[in-house]
């Protein structure tokens, strides 16, 4: 099994390349960086991560500007294995208040919000409580603590997709799944044993 990891410019990317190394060695996956667009067109990897941090405007335009976006949106309508990291949850949102009339990739409906209160970004570890039949959370505690740095959080329309929940000043969304469509806000990368599970989990799951 392949892995591509998007290479968009964004920072932390290392951090989810040595994950993917230290799985390969139980799972026997590889990983490597997406070339280009015409990659994802083609379907040359069996399975997607989208990771990164930073501005959603700056996201958008970065896959704009590399021709991503026709890619990933025929990837994830075609139901292929898809998983965003932090920012790479946000811009599955039709809109986000981060960059007022910049659109998402609008895969997902919703759109993403900014906390309400003073201390922001949220930084650092929290308690995510997974919901019953999660196949991310899978062999995980009900309630486990991933490594969180973000001022936005999204809000899907259905709720439905909603496959965990955290609380900073308002419960939201932090994880999704839809078929194999997933996502979420923390960083599994940087989550010890528990992101490492988590990963290992989509790595090994398909959808229900």
């Amino acid at each position: 099994m392949t892995i591509g990891v998007l290479n968009y410019g964004a920072g932390n990317l290392g951090s989810v390349m040595n994950a993917l190394s230290r799985l390969g060695r139980e799972t026997g996956i590889t990983a490597r960086f997406v070339e280009g667009p015409e990659e994802l067109l083609a379907a040359v990897f069996d399975k997607i991560i989208f990771p990164g941090d930073g501005h959603f405007a700056s996201a958008m335009n970065a896959l704009e500007t590399a021709g991503y976006v026709p890619g990933l949106k025929a990837w994830i309508g075609a139901g292929r294995p898809f998983l965003g990291i932090c920012i790479g949850m946000q811009v599955l949102f039709e809109w986000s208040e981060e960059a007022p009339g910049i659109a998402g990739l609008s895969v997902v409906k919703g759109g993403v919000k900014k906390f309400p209160g003073r201390k922001v970004p949220q930084i650092g570890w929290n308690e995510t409580a997974a919901r019953r039949g999660s196949r991310l959370f899978d062999g995980l505690k009900d309630a486990t603590f991933f490594y969180y740095i973000h001022s936005y959080y999204c809000a899907p329309l259905d709720d439905a997709v909603t496959a965990a929940t955290t609380d900073y000043y308002l419960p939201y969304c932090s994880a999704l799944e839809r078929g194999n469509l997933s996502a979420v806000q923390f960083h599994p990368e940087k989550s010890g044993e528990a992101g490492l599970r988590l990963l290992h989990n989509w790595i090994e799951g398909g959808a229900r």
